[in-house]
């Protein structure tokens, strides 16, 4: 289930704060975004909805629970992104954030070092060919 960029805020700070009231979300948010209670109470409405929030009803007060960790999500969302944009395929995601210069110097650092970590984690294959004499 996709989820908007504000729904994934109000997301953020379920995964952060952990089961929470409708008041300690507002809070947590107010320093952020500036949205006012009932716009931080339609959005757990929304996320209700759309099932990534359990709600528990505790005395005169509701209880809001993620119901998908981080992790999840985000698995999920980018593997739909990949999909939807790239057919499922990662190399030419990075040919675009290259071509657009979204990619620092830092970045192409960090990918390369995780590529030599993913490969020096892989078993061993023979890439040796038989020579032909």
């Amino acid at each position: 289930m996709s989820i908007t960029p504000a729904e994934s805020r109000v997301m953020e700070s379920l995964w952060e704060l952990g089961p929470s009231t409708a008041e300690q979300v507002i809070a947590h948010l107010a320093e952020r975004s500036g949205w006012s209670p009932t716009t931080v109470k339609t959005l757990l409405a929304r996320l209700r909805d759309k099932g990534m929030v359990a709600v528990e009803r505790d005395g005169r007060r509701y209880i809001y629970t993620a119901r998908k960790d981080r992790d999840a999500w985000v698995d999920d969302e980018a593997g739909g992104l990949l999909q939807r944009l790239f057919g499922g395929r990662l190399p030419p995601l990075l040919a675009h954030f290259s071509r657009s210069g979204a990619l620092s110097g830092e970045d192409i650092a960090e990918i390369r070092a995780l590529l030599d970590a993913i490969e020096a984690e892989r078993p061993a294959k023979s890439t040796r060919r038989s020579k032909r004499s």
